[in-house]
């Protein structure tokens, strides 16, 4: 869902048909800036990427007429609108119906604040109102770090790219989808979310976008979703507590929660408050249901000492003390 960030900006993500008529729609995330008059749209969030990072592509207000529903015109594309712009229409697929909805009213509102008053003359520019040129021609050297749709930044990205150089990111990818290795054999595991996050390293302080999957018992978080084994698993039964963070104004990051287990504080971003607040909730239930309701981790292992005390004994043989 779109979501106003700490700049009055409003942001999420959705798929654009970059090049027209193409039918082939890529994963960028989209800030609507009503203060410069522009939308504009990056590989990922800019908080995840270089500084200094460019645009993928850009749009003036001033060229938007209409946006709206184009489900009838696509019926192909999912939850798909359009943004008439001068000689060019832009299409994009939103994450659901009211993903969709909140997009179009919220692009329109926009437009209306920026449309020129009667009497003025509209540039006949295209060239603005088209992406990006300099943008475009950038997006070649980003195509293979994009994976299941999703942008991947990691210092092994040059192993994302095939022999061929070929773009893996032109399928579009339901959100919430498993991987591919879970959606057939491995069924019968209960996984309560999975998602993509973007998460604080532990040593580096670096921010990287993974893949993290939450079942009955542990959180675990990937490379990408096309990963089959994890980079770390966080075992349920170490965290103490899971909350939106206090410190996200200091990390300068919206969305942001944290995980805290007994060895380390996990810093990890969503996409939207309403991700923040489902994987919040949906680890939380998880906890609950794993201990009963008002259980600590610290209470839990106190528990669990009582339960197994040390039994001494005296060996007959010997006389000397043991435990079971």
């Amino acid at each position: 869902m779109p979501y106003v960030d700490r700049q009055n900006r409003i942001c999420g993500f959705l798929d654009i048909e970059e090049l027209e008529n193409s039918g082939k729609f890529l994963r960028r995330y989209f800030i609507l800036d009503t203060l410069e008059g522009s939308l504009v749209w990056y590989m990922d969030n800019p908080q995840n990427l270089p500084e200094g990072t460019s645009s993928v592509g850009s749009l003036k207000l001033t060229y938007i007429s209409k946006v709206s529903d184009a489900t009838k015109l696509r019926p192909k594309a999912e939850f798909c609108l359009v943004i008439n712009a001068g000689m060019r229409k832009f299409y994009l697929q939103a994450n659901d119906k009211q993903d969709l909805v909140e997009w179009v009213s919220a692009l329109n509102n926009a437009t209306k604040i920026t449309v020129p008053k009667s009497g003025e003359q509209v540039a006949h520019n295209t060239t603005e109102a088209c992406v990006d040129t300099s943008g475009a021609m950038k997006q070649v050297s980003y195509k293979t770090e994009i994976i299941a749709g999703v942008p991947i930044i990691t210092t092994t990205q040059e192993k994302g790219e095939d022999q061929n150089g070929a773009d893996r990111s032109v399928q579009r990818k339901p959100p919430g989808q498993l991987p591919y290795y879970l959606s057939r054999s491995n069924q019968d595991q209960s996984v309560i979310k999975a998602g993509y996050c973007v998460k604080q390293g532990g040593v580096m302080k670096n921010w990287k976008r993974r893949y993290f999957m939450l079942d009955d018992n542990t959180l675990s978080y990937f490379k990408s979703d096309m990963e089959r084994e994890a980079l770390r698993v966080i075992p349920l039964k170490e965290v103490n507590k899971v909350q939106e963070c206090k410190q996200s104004d200091l990390m300068m990051r919206d969305n942001l929660f944290e995980l805290v287990t007994t060895s380390r504080t996990f810093y990890i971003q969503s996409d939207s408050p309403e991700e923040m607040h489902g994987w919040i909730k949906a680890i939380s239930g998880a906890i609950v249901a794993q201990r009963g309701p008002g259980r600590s981790a610290a209470s839990m292992r106190q528990a669990r000492r009582l339960s197994n005390p040390c039994i001494q004994r005296y060996t007959s043989c010997n006389g000397e003390c043991s435990t079971d």
